[in-house]
């Protein structure tokens, strides 16, 4: 991994947030916090989910405006609430989720909203060239001409960078830059930064993982409960300090314990699932998942995760190939009876399919089991039984939430993957899907998960664990399958792997050697 801290820092300023406070009602989401950030400098700004980081940076990018305080960027203060004066004035960024227009060229999703109403040909033209001479100045390489929707998931990123640096960015904000990138992709992308941040580019570097946050900032700020708590150089903290400074505590680091697989639980059996055009999205996958271990499924995305996932939690249905549960025999693709056999499952999207947020958190912790004699005689909910189910289970899995009649919309994203986790651990499954059971969390709420997800392994549940995140899947995983193009590889020792050769076999790359589980 490229290390982007021995660039010489200038000490000229190029932004400045000064005294910048913000109420949402009586929240105080940010707190008279000041930072600044130099010509060739990379701060990284951390925080727990809630913290303050994406409100502070709305404000400046004029999406939020305000109630005290100022944005300054090269010696000029931004009107507040004007979007377009801090992309005039040299500030991009790079967003987690890319804002990319699939059906559209590269050239078309860089150049869109500043082409003129005339002379567009020639326009083009000038664009193109500049297009080119960016791509070839800063190793950012892609086919211009290419749909974005044809693109790898480091080409997209690629394109929304140059889409910054095409409107003449000299400050770059990165959110989670790295989170769909196997290895190879993250030493390309610090690649690029060291030469941006050569020609004197800025960066604020959002990120939870503390790894490469050590290894790509020259200072690093942490928010909580939107105030800076700790404002340092790199090189004078450590991981360790940086986790304990956002959550306000030491946070211990759940390890997994080496234990024997009892019986086989789950059994895939060459198994298909087809897309448009009869794609195979599933393409003879086989894998079999046994009590007492974590199978981690590892692959860049796009490469059948989601249709995985899908099967388990009955929404895809079998082109060829079995699927089949312990002493309940072949499994019908269909939700509710994926429920009733017993299979958990932490979607990948808490917030569109496994949370309704306008429904009390009450409600959704009923979801899947309010039809049972606990909860329901005659065909009439036992509302007290369920108010009591509710307040038990915020209280065992530590559901921060003004109340089990708050609407879980009003939750931060740790909160409501704690409400997730409660509804389905609590009624101890023998398998649990867990798809991206992280997602988005900050290093508090991971540890939690990462503990609850290891305590279900330990009772003798098998779990599948489909994830993004490789260290995680190094950390937890008694095994690994990479998959790729909807294939399945053999079983992989994850002590036994690194990080680059995990991301080669992500790429479709084979190992040298046929070191497996």
């Amino acid at each position: 991994m490229l290390h982007l801290k021995d660039n010489a820092v200038s000490q000229k300023t190029v932004l400045s947030l000064n005294n910048i406070s913000k109420y949402f009602g009586p929240l105080l989401a940010n707190d008279a916090i000041n930072l600044s950030l130099a010509e060739g400098e990379v701060l990284a700004l951390l925080g727990e989910n809630g913290a303050g980081k994406t409100t502070l940076m709305n404000i400046l990018f004029g999406h939020y405006v305000a109630d005290a305080g100022t944005v300054t960027a090269f010696d000029e203060e931004l009107p507040p609430g004007k979007p377009r004066a801090a992309i005039d004035a040299g500030v991009g960024m790079v967003h987690q989720h890319f804002t990319l227009a699939e059906n559209l060229t590269v050239l078309e999703n860089i150049t869109l909203g500043t082409e003129p109403l005339w002379g567009v040909r020639q326009y083009q033209s000038r664009a193109l060239a500049k297009l080119n001479q960016l791509s070839t100045e800063f190793g950012l390489e892609v086919n211009p001409r290419a749909l974005v929707r044809d693109l790898s998931v480091g080409e997209m990123q690629r394109v929304e960078i140059l889409k910054a640096l095409y409107r003449d960015a000299r400050i770059l904000i990165m959110d989670e830059p790295t989170a769909v990138l196997t290895p190879p992709e993250v030493d390309s992308l610090f690649a690029t930064l060291r030469q941006l941040i050569k020609s004197g580019l800025a960066v604020i570097f959002i990120s939870h993982k503390l790894g490469e946050v050590m290894a790509i900032s020259d200072r690093v700020a942490v928010l909580r409960s939107g105030k800076v708590v700790l404002e340092a150089e790199t090189q004078a903290t450590s991981r360790e300090a940086l986790a304990e400074a956002m959550v306000g505590r030491k946070i211990p680091e759940p390890k997994r314990v080496p234990q024997d697989a009892g019986e086989a639980l789950l059994s895939l059996d060459q198994v298909t699932v087809l897309g448009a055009h009869h794609k195979r999205l599933l393409d003879r996958a086989s894998l079999t998942l046994h009590a007492g271990e974590i199978v981690g499924i590892a692959g860049v995305s796009g490469n059948g995760q989601a249709q995985l996932a899908d099967l388990l939690s009955g929404l895809q249905t079998l082109a060829e190939g079995h699927m089949t549960l312990r002493d309940h025999g072949e499994l019908k693709p269909n939700p509710a009876h994926m429920v009733k056999q017993g299979i958990g499952r932490i979607v990948e999207d808490r917030n569109g399919l496994g949370l309704i947020g306008d429904m009390t958190i009450t409600e959704n912790l009923a979801s899947e089991n309010y039809k049972s004699r606990e909860f329901s005689r005659l065909g009439f909910l036992r509302f007290n039984a369920l108010q009591r189910y509710a307040r038990e289970l915020i209280e065992a899995f530590d559901v921060r939430c003004p109340g089990i009649s708050a609407q879980v919309r009003k939750l931060s994203g740790g909160n409501m993957q704690k409400l997730v986790l409660a509804r389905v651990l609590s009624k101890e499954p023998m398998v649990i899907l867990a798809h991206q059971p992280t997602w988005g969390l900050d290093v508090g709420a991971t540890a939690y998960v990462h503990e609850q997800l290891l305590a279900a392994r330990q009772r003798g549940a098998g779990i599948l664990l489909i994830s993004e995140d490789l260290d995680e899947l190094l950390e937890l995983s008694d095994r690994i399958q990479v998959i790729y193009h909807g294939q399945l590889s053999e079983s992989l020792d994850p002590d036994n792997i690194s990080l680059q050769e995990l991301g080669l076999l992500m790429s479709g790359q084979q190992r040298s050697d046929s070191q497996a589980a």
